[in-house]
């Protein structure tokens, strides 16, 4: 079975060729990929995730001449996405910025704030007592939204590997919690 990384890749290389056909099925193949990329990432925002798909694919086309064969598509088009992301990102942040904010919200704010920071901080102590093998799947899969192959490329682990150390990480954690309570 032919992983995504190499569809993709194969499909530009081909549209890099001048094959119409392939390029077009290498942008609708990658909008879908694009999709849950950035959908993960703006989780709150889903409104948002069609106009910053259209943004990147626009982008992805007019840099395809930066394209280099020796290196993953899904990690090029994972970069050009994560600025054209922290490009929306900062513009959003200068339009709320002009807002006023609400007098009652900022106990409610500062409180989420806290708690969010508590519950990283718990994680992290959590994930520290897992071997690399588990915790490293799990920071860059779970957390980061890095697909199986790019943790397995960083990790040095098999994709299979991955995989395992997920699952047997988190059924770790969860046992680990229910010790807890």
């Amino acid at each position: 079975m032919e992983s995504v990384e190499e569809r993709l890749r194969g499909l530009l290389m081909q549209g890099l060729d001048a094959d119409a056909a392939a390029y077009q099925r290498f942008l609708k193949e990658l909008s879908a990929h694009l999709r849950a990329f950035l959908r993960r990432r703006l989780a709150q925002r889903p409104d948002e995730v069609e106009d910053l798909v259209q943004e990147t694919l626009l982008a992805v086309h007019n840099q395809r001449h930066t394209y280099r064969p020796e290196m993953p598509v899904t990690a090029w088009v994972h970069a050009i996405a994560r600025y054209k992301l922290i490009d929306w990102l900062r513009s959003h942040a200068v339009k709320e910025g002009r807002n006023d904010p609400l007098d009652d919200a900022d106990e409610l704010f500062a409180r989420s704030d806290s708690e969010a920071a508590e519950a990283r901080r718990d994680l992290g102590q959590l994930l520290r007592t897992l071997p690399d093998k588990q915790r490293l799947p799990i920071e860059y899969v779970k957390l980061e939204g890095l697909s199986v192959v790019e943790t397995a490329r960083l990790t040095g682990l098999s994709e299979s590997a991955v995989k395992v150390g997920v699952h047997r990480g988190l059924k770790a954690l969860a046992a680990k919690i229910r010790g807890m309570a």
